[in-house]
């Protein structure tokens, strides 16, 4: 007998979580919407080649790559940057310019398991390509911090540097890496790696970018962002240290914090101008955010923001006994086309059973129709949660449960 699990690393989500997930979701991609950006998928493998030194050396390391039944040589998708950079190459001349979307799928990194941190999770990205102004910078960070907004956060902070900073220090890429990890492992620890990396005077570099200044790309950025009324300071920081790690990126880059979380930074991201021109030869310019679902749903847990439900149905309309199952099942289709969600219950069993089956299943509302209710050309309908039950029309439920509160 085989026996039911699932690999390390991977989740199954039963409805209760699963429904949790589709209204973060659908929160998420509306505030994308009215940005104006549009959905992109594109296919969870790539080929090798086009996933391999996108990313760094150590990112490269967690790639799940073989060969197919072909024998050619692929990988399942790190992220969502490099396959748009690919689909910009391919399809460069079917789409407009600057070219806005959002992808909501998920990617596969095989690294250890830890909390927060899985092999296959969801990644939400926003992207604009074809544009280099500053504003498209602050737009990305506009939307990232209305998103959080929606989702009920407060005291959102969007952290922002430029990673052009760090070439007045001519600080190699791993030194880069190591600075970015300050706020985790502390001043003493950053400046003790530097040294082992053969960097002199290691504390006077950390003093000097902490005393550095913002760019003029990052002065216009907060400026406009300003104009969309968020202030300097407070819902966007200057951060000279932050660097992150992925190697594409070529001066703006983002992170999100919300203060009530203490285990990250909740999206990520910021401009690289330089990556599509690797498929094609010439740079296009490009700036986006990736926001790490898996954290944000944890955070949102933790503070209590998710709505509590395990089922989309609305109501179930029982069957009082099997003489009644044509009269309750006409009534399930009317309160669908009215557009209440509704089930009939599918075996000829008693009504406690069926009523059991609606607290378990978590329906709030039950209709009961014996031969007294078809006399009157009514119904009884039940409230699970108040125990209470009132007699009505199936119009008079429609108004109810597709009333706008």
């Amino acid at each position: 007998m085989i026996t039911p699990q699932t690999l390390k690393g991977f989740r199954d989500f039963l409805p209760k979580d699963a429904l949790k997930r589709q209204y973060v979701i659908d929160k998420i991609k509306g505030v994308f919407e009215r940005y104006g950006f549009d959905p992109l998928e594109t296919p969870a493998l790539e080929y090798a080649e086009t996933l391999l030194g996108k990313y760094g050396d150590e990112a490269d390391k967690l790639l799940y790559l073989f060969e197919d039944n072909g024998g050619r040589k692929v990988g399942l998708r790190y992220d969502q940057t490099v396959p748009l950079a690919r689909v910009i190459a391919q399809y460069q001349h079917d789409l407009p310019f600057p070219f806005k979307r959002y992808q909501i799928q998920p990617v596969w990194r095989a690294e250890n398991t830890q909390k927060g941190r899985f092999r296959e999770f969801l990644q939400c990205d926003i992207d604009t390509v074809g544009a280099s102004s500053p504003v498209t910078d602050a737009e990305i960070i506009a939307c990232t911090l209305a998103v959080f907004g929606e989702l009920g956060f407060k005291d959102t902070t969007v952290l922002l540097n430029d990673r052009t900073l760090f070439d007045n220090f001519n600080l190699s890429k791993n030194e880069i890496i190591i600075i970015d990890k300050l706020e985790k492992v502390g001043r003493g620890e950053v400046i003790r790696q530097l040294t082992v990396t053969g960097r002199d005077k290691a504390d006077d570099i950390l003093t000097k970018l902490g005393e550095t200044k913002p760019t003029e790309k990052l002065l216009e950025i907060f400026s406009t962002l300003e104009s969309y009324g968020f202030t300097q300071g407070k819902d966007v920081q200057f951060s000279p240290f932050l660097a992150r790690g992925l190697d594409y990126y070529t001066s703006s880059i983002f992170e999100v914090k919300v203060p009530a979380y203490t285990s990250g930074s909740l999206a990520g991201g910021g401009r690289y101008d330089k990556l599509i021109g690797s498929f094609i030869g010439s740079d296009i310019p490009a700036v986006g955010i990736a926001f790490g679902f898996d954290r944000i749903m944890e955070a949102l847990n933790e503070l209590s923001l998710l709505p509590e439900s395990t089922t989309t149905t609305q109501i179930l309309v029982t069957v009082f006994d099997p003489t009644f199952t044509k009269s309750s099942e006409a009534i399930t289709a009317r309160l669908r086309s009215a557009g209440v969600n509704a089930e009939t219950y599918l075996e000829p069993v008693k009504l406690d059973r069926q009523l059991k089956y609606a607290d378990r299943k978590g329906i709030l509302y039950v209709i009961i129709q014996g031969p007294e209710e078809i006399a009157k050309g009514a119904v009884k309908l039940k409230d699970m949660k108040a125990q209470t039950q009132e007699e009505l029309t199936i119009d008079q439920i429609i108004e109810k449960l597709t009333r706008v509160e």
